[in-house]
């Protein structure tokens, strides 16, 4: 078990999670942490994640518990480390030292958890092994997390309301995994000039985040083919002239998670037309940034950035027409198809396993629009809420090649000009922005977004 910072703070937190979530329900919850997976046989593990739910209440990444929560109690079930994991493993805190840490009322074995299970409500956990292990103890079918039903329907709105605006002790940690990602990133452009391929690079990368002891809270994203948008191979060599678009965030031990893009020249210099580019996203990200505040519409800071890149790309002879119909007739999105960003906190697309749920106000649905179909959050800001901004360009072959579109925009875009950008495969600007009581807070902005200063970070300086 790895605990980090003040426990006696840390409790607290827990417990005032728990009476807030116990004031908007009135039925028992059970929440299960899961279990590891196996690789290719039984010991062979793959690293284990608790379910962000249980973490979020019991603060400890337990493998193989499950809390019950009723009118701001908790109850701990776990089972004690049987002697001969000692031989392995060493010696594991006890069940009881464990539930003192978390402020638990009582704690007992995992096996007296369907005598308390009666009329409880749960989150369907992600592994298999654990799903199973709910049915039988709830004695009832579960719908996904992303759909759930009945009392599980009430428990999930219940956690999205209390999840979408940060406490202090998430804000803590938060600051935590920013601070170690912000470091690893200026690592790995200074690693950059002595690489020969990007995994040198992810390897500088990633290592800061393990030498901080956290992991990554996703798989890092570190390629010069930015047009990929999940690019998840490191093999490519690094030429100048390319640029090296890396998109890593640290994991903290209990789970709060930073998420930052940044795009390098390999050689130290951005070239005349990466340069344009690279300031045109700039000035989308940092537009977006300064409309941050309480009741503002995150699909308007979306629609902001679209603007800002349609005008853009006008002034730059991509482009033909007045910004706002290009918007209208989602032009914009050959380039810049995804979304602004996303919800952040115990997971890098907070809360996304009940999908819209989450990220979407009731009554609103998701758009089929080429170029809001990829918008992940749509709700009003609120203080304490944590969302990226990460605008991009992208030369995508999928997308510009497609027969449809290219007939659709044929007048559009001036695809000579177009081929002049033949060195911009992909570019993205990504912060982490805390939502104030007044306006914002750019959590990673300790590591620089102008073209001058990323050019110094990677000659060294």
């Amino acid at each position: 078990m790895q605990v980090t910072g003040n426990s006696t703070f840390y409790a607290e937190a827990l417990r005032l999670r728990r009476q807030r979530l116990a004031s908007a329900i009135a039925f028992p919850v059970i929440l299960w942490s899961g279990n590891r997976s196996s690789r290719n046989f039984p010991a062979n593990k793959y690293p284990f994640r608790a379910s962000s739910h249980f973490l979020y209440f019991a603060g400890l990444p337990l493998e193989n518990a499950a809390i019950r929560l009723e009118a701001g109690k908790l109850e701990l079930f776990l089972d004690e480390a049987p002697p001969a994991s000692a031989l392995w493993h060493g010696e594991m805190p006890k069940r009881e030292e464990i539930a003192e840490f978390m402020g638990a009322d009582a704690a007992y074995p995992l096996a007296e958890l369907e005598k308390r299970a009666v009329g409880a409500a749960t989150i369907a956990v992600q592994d298999w092994a654990t799903l199973q292990q709910q049915v039988s103890v709830l004695k009832r079918a579960l719908a996904p997390a992303k759909a759930p039903e009945g009392i599980d329907r009430e428990l999930t709105k219940a956690i999205i309301e209390l999840r979408l605006s940060h406490d202090n002790a998430a804000l803590a940690e938060l600051r935590q995994a920013a601070a170690v990602t912000v470091e690893a990133h200026k690592a790995g452009m200074a690693a950059t000039p002595s690489a020969r391929i990007e995994a040198e690079v992810r390897a500088a990368i990633e290592s800061v985040i393990i030498a901080h002891n956290m992991t990554c809270a996703y798989n890092s994203i570190v390629t010069v083919h930015g047009e990929i948008l999940h690019n998840e191979y490191y093999h490519h060599p690094l030429r100048p002239g390319d640029l090296l678009l890396a998109d890593v965030g640290a994991e903290t031990a209990t789970g709060w998670a930073s998420d930052v893009t940044r795009t390098w020249p390999v050689s130290g210099c951005f070239s005349p037309t990466q340069r344009e580019i690279y300031n045109l996203v700039l000035a989308a990200h940092d537009a977006c940034i300064a409309k941050i505040q309480p009741g503002v519409e995150y699909i308007d800071i979306h629609l902001l950035a679209c603007n800002v890149i349609a005008e853009g790309l006008i002034n730059l002879g991509i482009l033909r027409g007045k910004a706002e119909d290009l918007v209208e007739m989602d032009a914009h999105a050959l380039f810049f198809v995804h979304g602004i960003g996303h919800l952040l906190g115990l997971d890098v697309h907070d809360m996304e396993d009940f999908w819209d749920l989450a990220g979407y106000e009731e009554g609103r649905t998701r758009s089929e629009r080429f170029g809001l179909c990829y918008l992940r959050l749509n709700r009003p800001l609120r203080p304490g809420m944590l969302v990226t901004i990460e605008p991009g360009f992208y030369q995508i072959p999928a997308i510009l090649n497609d027969r449809e579109k290219r007939e659709k925009y044929q007048n559009i875009v001036n695809w000579d000009k177009l081929a002049e950008l033949a060195d911009v495969r992909g570019i993205r600007i990504e912060d982490d922005v805390l939502v104030t009581e007044n306006g914002c807070e750019v959590l990673t902005a300790a590591l620089p977004t102008q073209a001058s200063d990323i050019e110094v970070l990677v000659k060294g300086g």
